[in-house]
């Protein structure tokens, strides 16, 4: 579903989490946001569903039936992950070098604000929120792209060679063959 009410945007999806979804509700999101303008929220955005659901996939019980929703309002992207498991995460601590056991403190790390709620119905919603930019329109982007080009790079130049072999530099004479005629720009 997505809804767009006034200046409040929402985005949601119900799914199972299974690995194959996931990266299916990867992409969704990232379109998303792209057609909200919120580009410089997708790694965070990525990387922080991609936790939750993976923690959906590896520990909800009974099933792995959840849903997703993206808010946008006020300048602020509000992801939430909910599932049918009460038993609310914790942030664990654990050793630089774990490969598991991190994706709630990734969460916490790159996000502005993040919670727990218990839903009536024994489930749970883990939510994060990013501070957004205000969006750029496709227009000043291109203008800002086009401004920072022409600053940045420089025309080139083609070098001026004499017109006789003999007064070429003397590197010139490995890579053009001496029966070669100079060519003249």
């Amino acid at each position: 579903m997505i809804s767009s009410e006034g200046s409040k945007r929402q985005c949601a999806l119900e799914l199972e989490a299974l690995p194959s979804r996931i990266q299916q509700v990867r992409r969704i999101v990232a379109a998303q946001l792209r057609y909200w303008r919120l580009d410089p929220l997708t790694d965070p955005t990525l990387l922080g569903i991609t936790e939750l659901l993976g923690n959906v996939h590896r520990h909800a019980r009974p099933d792995k039936r959840c849903s997703v929703e993206l808010s946008f309002a006020s300048g602020w992207l509000t992801v939430a992950v909910s599932d049918n498991d009460p038993r609310l995460p914790r942030v664990r601590e654990f050793e630089p070098l774990a490969t598991c056991g991190r994706g709630l403190a990734m969460v916490v790390s790159m996000s502005d604000s993040w919670g727990t709620e218990t839903l009536n119905d024994g489930g749970k919603v883990v939510w994060f929120t990013l501070r957004a930019e205000a969006p750029v329109s496709p227009r000043a982007m291109t203008e800002q792209v086009s401004a920072a080009v022409v600053r940045k790079v420089a025309p080139r130049t083609l070098p001026v060679l004499p017109e006789t072999p003999e007064a070429w530099p003397p590197v010139l004479d490995r890579l053009v063959p001496a029966a070669a005629e100079p060519v003249l720009v």
